[in-house]
């Protein structure tokens, strides 16, 4: 497949959450500079808000309000290569732990929501996703480091702070969707470029795997050295994953098969689908600092909830 990008910005810390607006701009976060923007139709940059950490994955709610999932800080941004990119590290000197967060667009006020699972500090919350019902699936991509690793897990949660479930624990989830009929959640597992499918049996319930270890069921590994971070679904049901290392964006379909499209930056982090027939695709080309745009041959799947 090829596409024709439009550059839309540049100059940015570490782009990622993108969210298309109702009214055309575009909502993101720049993980670097720990701010959440808008880019407006004429171009402008704009700060919705400041947070602190390590803002990530950005979803809108049934309120208008957008839920930011905070990691925290859990890495420090250092320039690499030749041409200096921008690439995430392991060093955390003003790492907290992680963190969800509620910003009222409007205002900008920025309200924790939650920060702790059953006395346990969260530990790098990363992408999200609403459903129908109102509640909300994220991912918490838990730690590597050279001799160890905390596993993440994948949670469920509502806007009111009443319920907080932990559904699946997963080594390094990152990006999260949903199927077109709400019935299958999306995990994309970043350092084993693996993608999992998990039937959901309730609000925050799923079906055991098929074996023990096993969160669900695999619909495909990459081959090589690629990573996996976050994902959005198209209407007819593939998920697309921004793919690091391989720059680009790998479209998964439910048989296994995978096309991988390649885009000018080692770090495609995200995605997000817009405009009047969904057809509008924004990638965050995070190492280079850089938003594109670009017209998509298929519709993406209409999120639950927009502002």
């Amino acid at each position: 497949m090829s596409l024709k990008l439009e550059e839309m910005c540049s100059g940015l810390g570490f782009p990622e959450g993108p969210v298309a607006m109702d009214d055309g701009s575009l909502l993101f976060v720049d993980i670097k500079n720990q701010t959440l923007e808008r880019l407006g139709t004429d171009g402008k940059l704009s700060v919705v808000a400041e947070i602190p950490g390590g803002p990530n994955g950005v979803a809108i709610g049934p309120d208008g309000a957008a839920y930011v999932c905070n990691n925290g800080g859990v890495y420090s941004f250092v320039p690499y290569g030749p041409e200096q990119i921008t690439v995430p590290a392991p060093i955390r000197p003003h790492y907290t732990g992680g963190s969800v967060h509620r910003v009222d667009l409007a205002t900008g006020e920025v309200t924790l929501l939650f920060d702790a699972y059953e006395g346990k500090r969260l530990i790098a919350p990363d992408d999200i996703v609403f459903d129908t019902s109102g509640g909300f699936w994220f991912t918490d991509t838990g730690i590597q480091d050279e001799e160890s690793t905390r596993y993440g897990g994948l949670y469920y949660a509502s806007i009111d702070g009443s319920t907080l479930v932990k559904a699946a624990t997963i080594p390094m989830p990152n990006g999260v969707g949903l199927s077109p009929d709400g019935k299958t959640v999306y995990v994309s597992d970043t350092v084993y470029g693996r993608l999992w499918a998990m039937e959901i049996t309730g609000p925050g319930e799923l079906k055991p795997g098929p074996m023990p270890g096993m969160p669900g069921n695999v619909v495909q590994t990459l081959p090589g050295y690629q990573w996996l971070d976050s994902l959005k679904v198209e209407e007819g049901g593939r998920v697309c994953v921004g793919t690091i290392f391989n720059g680009g964006i790998t479209v998964f379909s439910l048989d296994g098969t995978t096309e991988h499209v390649e885009i000018p930056d080692l770090f495609t982090t995200n995605m997000c689908f817009g405009g009047s027939d969904m057809r509008d695709l924004w990638i965050t080309a995070s190492s280079t600092g850089k938003i594109y745009k670009v017209r998509w041959p298929r519709p993406g799947l209409k999120l639950a909830y927009t502002a």
